[in-house]
C-alpha cells in the first residue's frame, strides 16, 4: 500500500518552509519595536538589550536562526525544483537543506552562549 502524500518526505520541507515563513512574519513587527526604541527611547533600549543574555533568549534566537535558515535553504530548494530538472535526490536535497540549517543556527547558539 502506498503512504498517503502527507507522509512524502518532500511535503513535510514544504510545510516546515511556510511555517518558517509565517513565524518570520510574525517576528518582523517585535523586530521592528526593538528597532524604534533604538531611536525614540535608548534608555528603554539598554533595558530590553540587558534582558537577551537570558538563557531563554539565546534558546529563541537559535530557535530565529534555523527558522531563517530553513527557510533560505527551503526557498532555494524551490528555485531548484522550477529551474533544474526533476531529480530522485531531491529528497537528500531537503536533508541536507535542514541539517546545514540546524549546523548554521547550532554554530551561531554556541557562540552566544
Amino acid at each position: 500500500m502506498k503512504a498517503p502524500a502527507r507522509a512524502h518526505p518532500l511535503w513535510i520541507a514544504y510545510i516546515v518552509h511556510r511555517l518558517s515563513g509565517v513565524a518570520l512574519a510574525a517576528f518582523l513587527p517585535l523586530h521592528f519595536w526593538v528597532l524604534a526604541m533604538a531611536v525614540s527611547e535608548p534608555g528603554r533600549l539598554d533595558g530590553f538589550l540587558a534582558m537577551t543574555e537570558a538563557t531563554t533568549v539565546k534558546v529563541a534566537e537559535f530557535g530565529l536562526v534555523f527558522l531563517l535558515a530553513v527557510h533560505m535553504f527551503g526557498g532555494l530548494r524551490l528555485l531548484a525544483l522550477e529551474w533544474l530538472p526533476w531529480r530522485p535526490a531531491q529528497k537528500s536535497l531537503a536533508a541536507g537543506a535542514a541539517a546545514v540549517s540546524f549546523l548554521i543556527a547550532g554554530a551561531f547558539f554556541l557562540q552566544a552562549v
